[in-house]
């Protein structure tokens, strides 16, 4: 019998969604800290929780 293992596609493996999750929280604490626009501010919270939930489900991504 032979044992076939399905590969997992590239787009959907953990490593590049976590770095680009955890990019986008850093983006998002550093628009929440700037002082010169209130827009920018306004959006902060916003894409730091996109990528708090994003983060959070890339957790449960295959990692291979």
């Amino acid at each position: 019998m032979s044992s076939t293992k399905r590969a997992t596609p590239r787009w959907l493996r953990r490593a590049p969604w976590e770095h680009s999750t955890t990019g986008l929280i850093g983006l998002g604490l550093v628009m929440l800290m700037q002082p010169w626009s209130i827009d920018v501010y306004s959006y902060g919270f916003t894409v730091l929780l996109a990528g708090v939930i994003g983060y959070s489900i890339a957790g449960h991504l295959p990692q291979s």
